[in-house]
């Protein structure tokens, strides 16, 4: 009897599989579809190449308390802190990251680092192109993942008057 359901469970199987076979394909129109994305669509949890935030004044989030590489289970964050000065601010905190990497060689993309950062420097991007023939290009350092400053509208005003 056991022989009988395994024959018939297998040939349901089969059947969906003959079935789908004989479908249309669906692709996504990637790498030549329309806009900023070129036709990738992205799940709302998808975890992509990470980035370093700042925060609303231009300062960087990143405290260097070392919380992301402790969480990380592949131990492919690499961190190095100074001190800020007062001639010389980089982020908000007495400490910033001076070195802050991470070796997408190793990386795993679990999140823990995210869930980790108490200040929510480090988060999930939209980056997927990260394929390439040379193992070094996959060790992304700090100005590689920091957002950029985005200058403020005094800012502008300022730097529009010095220019004229």
């Amino acid at each position: 009897m056991s022989i009988v359901r395994n024959i018939a469970g297998i040939a349901k199987g089969m059947s969906i599989t003959f079935g789908e076979m004989f479908q249309p394909t669906e692709v996504e129109n990637y790498p030549d579809g329309p806009g900023p994305l070129r036709g990738a669509v992205f799940q709302e949890r998808f975890r992509g190449a990470h980035v370093l935030q700042r925060d609303e004044h231009g300062l960087e989030k990143c405290v260097a308390c070392f919380l992301c590489a402790a969480a990380c289970p592949s131990n492919c964050i690499y961190i190095e802190a100074a001190e800020n000065t007062a001639e010389q601010r980089i982020s908000s905190a007495e400490r910033y990251a001076k070195v802050y990497n991470i070796d997408y060689n190793r990386c795993i993309f679990c999140g823990y680092c995210v869930e980790a950062c108490p200040t929510d420097a480090i988060t999930h991007g939209h980056g997927f192109e990260l394929a390439t023939l040379n193992a070094t290009n996959l060790v992304m350092r700090k100005e590689d993942m920091l957002v950029p400053t985005v200058a403020m509208p005094g800012e502008l005003a300022a730097h529009s008057d010095s220019v004229k």
